[in-house]
């Protein structure tokens, strides 16, 4: 039985209480045994009894949402050492989203995230759709934490140890710059197309389905291009298309606000950067504001971005 441990923001307490709902068959069979803070009892140390909790759990689920990233609490503490422990390899951290924010730039943003494709709970049209999903994820990783189990050692004093065969301590900060090469760069971009399409294609799809007055259509215009279309009781209020390969001498993955324009004209752009860890996509500022016009995406984070440009008119 893996033990699972909820980092949660109390004002996303209602749907933490639905993904139980979900888990209760795992309960029952055997799998996992669940904890959070609302099980601690009057007179306890609340933080020492988190702490205990936390520090034994062998599945650790980030309920993330805008209040779980502005919590000091959950972001400081509860993330960080399960972030620690999900390094060490005592723990699995599972990122759940619940609701759309901006976690992409988060420290657990290189974690796969649960639902698929780290689709906020919320968006989904049947929410019981994206609990189950989760559940299933919840379910792979418990048997995965199971099967990784250290066997029990017996405790000897020090005269009795044998330092010679035992394991060598090692540090959890193993990891090291590289240079990306041009093949992967273009793979990259390649592939990064490819999810965002997936993407917009997959979101005018449940947009339709969530708002009856809406129309969608989203159609693929060659290999390396596409065209998105919203419409409200027939007539369309947003549109764009989104190419990739050379704009004005670079590489780069372009939105245009038209579904006609010319390959010369767009309203934004997206490079590839060398982060030295990871590969990742930089617009070029054009739709972006403050701080954020620095920032480098992820795949899914540009998606998002190039989306959110997409449905301003609706919202």
């Amino acid at each position: 039985m893996a033990k699972l441990f909820f980092s949660y923001s109390h004002k996303d307490e209602e749907l933490r209480n639905e993904l139980e709902i979900h888990l209760a068959l795992l309960k029952r069979q055997g799998v996992i045994s669940s904890w959070h803070d609302r099980r601690i009892t009057a007179g306890y140390d609340i933080d020492k009894a988190i702490d205990a909790e936390l520090e034994s759990s062998r599945i650790i689920l980030l309920l993330v949402s805008a209040h779980f990233l502005a919590s000091d609490y959950c972001f400081e503490k509860e993330m960080a050492r399960a972030l620690e422990k999900h390094d060490e390899g005592s723990a699995t951290v599972i990122p759940v989203i619940l609701h759309p924010c901006d976690w992409h730039s988060a420290p657990f943003s290189g974690l796969r995230a649960t639902p698929t494709d780290g689709k906020a709970i919320s968006m989904y049209a049947n929410r019981h759709e994206a609990l189950a999903i989760v559940a299933k994820d919840v379910r792979e990783a418990a048997n995965r934490a199971v099967l990784k189990e250290p066997p029990v050692l017996e405790v000897l004093p020090p005269e009795h140890l044998d330092f010679e065969s035992s394991p060598k301590p090692r540090s959890s900060n193993l990891r090291v710059k590289r240079k990306f090469d041009d093949h992967e760069k273009d793979g990259f971009l390649e592939d990064s197309y490819e999810y965002i399409a997936r993407y917009f294609d997959g979101s005018l799809e449940e947009l339709a389905a969530r708002n009856p007055q809406l129309k969608t259509r989203f159609k693929r215009l060659d290999a390396t291009s596409f065209s998105a279309s919203i419409y409200e009781n027939g007539q369309r209020i947003a549109q764009c298309t989104v190419w990739y390969g050379n704009s004005f001498g670079s590489s780069g993955i372009a939105y245009s606000q038209s579904v006609d324009a010319p390959r010369n004209s767009f309203n934004e752009s997206l490079s590839v950067v060398d982060g030295g860890y990871a590969l990742q996509l930089k617009p070029l500022g054009m739709q972006s504001y403050g701080g954020d016009r620095d920032k480098a995406l992820s795949q899914q984070g540009a998606a998002e971005y190039y989306w959110e440009i997409l449905v301003r008119p609706l919202q």
